[in-house]
């Protein structure tokens, strides 16, 4: 029996929650989700919000609803169905890009794997935008997550990425959790080489939002800022010092 093919729509979503950041979507999202029957999304509650955001007539009980956070594997089956009987799905995240350092990819590779129609939207992804921002190697760079909790790992794991960039010019990017962030600025400060540049990214799209480039050198010299609680991103390059520095 020949089956339908479905279709994925890999929807991004807002990065912050205030006006300046709700401007940075595309309006062609909307007539993907218009187009979708069926929804997977990280966390039910936000994402039916963000959707009657972008689209205020939109009637949430006509929808299917799957919740993916800790749970790809579980609704794996049912995503699955619905591709067959040929649906259109909508994929969300908490916030910018599913798959993308974020849930959605265990989904996609089951929609790959069943030839699907899959159609990743334009949004914003805070990686890619504090990349461009940062003034670092955009033609060589590594998204690595989370770093280790523990501090002494933690720091191993920094000077091991600092080595790798210096050797490859590859710009390092990583995360932390908000609450984290000050204790990640502290061990980078006091791991790596004086010549080595940080770029701190925080409440990218925001009307807040702050991306700065320093040595190690320079952020030392000023007070380290705090970012307690803020969403941020990282990036960490190894190269020699230019001129005149």
């Amino acid at each position: 029996m020949h089956t339908m093919k479905g279709t994925v729509y890999l929807i991004p979503t807002f990065l912050q929650e205030d006006e300046t950041a709700k401007k940075v979507l595309p309006a062609y999202i909307i007539e993907a989700v218009k187009d979708c029957t069926v929804f997977f999304v990280e966390n039910e509650k936000t994402a039916r919000r963000f959707l009657k955001k972008i689209w205020k007539e939109m009637v949430i009980d006509d929808y299917q609803w799957y919740t993916i956070h800790k749970a790809e594997a579980e609704v794996l089956p049912a995503f699955i169905q619905h591709l067959k009987e040929g649906k259109k799905i909508g994929i969300i995240s908490e916030a910018g890009c599913p798959g993308i350092a974020d849930p959605g990819q265990v989904l996609i590779e089951a929609a790959q794997q069943h030839n699907a129609i899959i159609k990743p939207l334009v949004g914003p992804s805070a990686i890619l935008l504090a990349l461009m921002a940062s003034g670092m190697n955009g033609q060589t760079f590594q998204f690595t997550g989370y770093l280790p909790i523990d501090s002494a790992e933690r720091k191993k794991t920094i000077k091991e990425l600092e080595d790798y960039s210096l050797k490859k010019k590859c710009t390092q990017i990583f995360i932390e959790t908000p609450y984290r962030n000050n204790q990640l600025i502290n061990d980078i400060l006091i791991t790596c080489r004086n010549e080595t540049r940080l770029c701190i990214a925080v409440d990218i799209t925001a009307a807040t939002e702050s991306i700065k480039t320093k040595t190690i050198a320079g952020w030392k010299k000023e007070q380290a800022p705090d970012i307690h609680k803020r969403p941020a991103i990282f990036l960490l390059y190894g190269a020699p010092a230019l001129k005149g520095e």
